[in-house]
């Protein structure tokens, strides 16, 4: 039985990203920005590797799936977060607080899952090119795919419906610029510590085992290359090299914020680390796969060149 005090059924109030000041709008001008720019880098990408049938290979598949997941992270968190930049108190149901862990969480489990994924495809087609139209057919991308998002949705449920089943007495302040797990335990007046060994046990299936997979495939993917021609050598490293630049920045910020206990964190280092991979990241993922791809690059002129042509008619 919940006492009186609990204020599990009145709205939380989110703090937001900064405190008031007299750089809050120029704040503001810098998330919008961000965030149209992250949206419409990873929709023209997903245009791009539908529209161009050279682009129709499991790599880009899964590149497409990444750019989809940029774009719901940026449209779950980014609303919310710049609603606070307008007031100073930014109030958030518990009913909607809930969802917004479970989808961010969602798509951020997938996006971990995900690279994993494209480690394994990189793997198979440098790797074992003779079976990769067997070892990645489109059956199989398509079960990989749906295996990352239903797997990325069982933890996230389990996750955001223990986190809202917490009691939350006194302060209903959380000092996020959206809900987010370690932010909430903050508040909680239950014990946690048993849920906080959940979010570490599942924290280590999804960021340290992962990555090291992904760090055994590229250390095979590296043997492999290495004993190409200097043509294939370049070409290969600048897709292996796209790919970790992506690894390292993700898993490194979801390691920092999920595998610390909850008496490390500091709500201004949460702050940073969650405005990294919540908008900062879904802005980098297009500009790295893009310029540093040749295929991407030339796909994108000639829809450029279509576009001319198309206006000249």
């Amino acid at each position: 039985m919940k006492s009186g005090n609990e204020t599990s059924l009145a709205d939380f109030i989110l703090l937001g990203l900064l405190s008031r000041t007299n750089v809050h709008i120029f704040s503001l001008a810098l998330i919008l920005l961000a965030f149209i720019t992250a949206v419409s880098g990873n929709a023209l990408l997903i245009l791009l590797i539908h529209v161009d049938s050279s682009l129709h290979t499991p790599m880009y598949f899964f590149l497409s799936q990444l750019a989809f997941m940029d774009i719901c992270q940026t449209l779950i968190v980014v609303p919310k977060m710049a609603a606070g930049f307008q007031s100073a108190g930014n109030p958030i149901s518990p009913v909607a607080c809930g969802a917004q862990i479970f989808l961010s969480l969602t798509v951020g489990v997938s996006e971990c899952l995900l690279l994993a994924v494209m480690a394994y495809d990189r793997y198979a087609a440098i790797c074992n090119p003779l079976q990769y139209p067997v070892l990645l057919s489109r059956k199989v991308c398509l079960g990989l795919t749906s295996g990352v998002w239903i797997g990325a949705s069982a933890d996230a449920l389990i996750l955001a419906a223990s986190t809202m089943q917490l009691s939350y007495c006194g302060s209903k302040e959380i000092n996020h610029f959206f809900c987010e797990v370690p932010a909430l335990l903050k508040l909680s007046c239950s014990d946690t510590s048993r849920y906080e060994t959940l979010v570490f046990v599942t924290s280590v299936v999804l960021l340290p085992i992962p990555s090291s997979i992904i760090i055994a495939s590229y250390a095979r993917i590296l043997a492999a290359v290495l004993r190409m021609n200097s043509t294939k050598q370049r070409k290969a490293l600048a897709t292996c090299s796209s790919h970790l630049t992506v690894v390292g920045i993700y898993y490194g910020a979801g390691i920092f914020m999920y595998m610390r206990p909850t008496s490390y964190h500091s709500p201004e280092e949460d702050k940073i680390v969650s405005l990294f991979y919540t908008v900062v990241t879904p802005v980098l993922n297009p500009l790295i796969y893009s310029l540093r791809n040749k295929d991407v690059l030339g796909s994108l002129r000639k829809l450029f060149g279509k576009c001319r042509v198309y206006q000249q008619n």
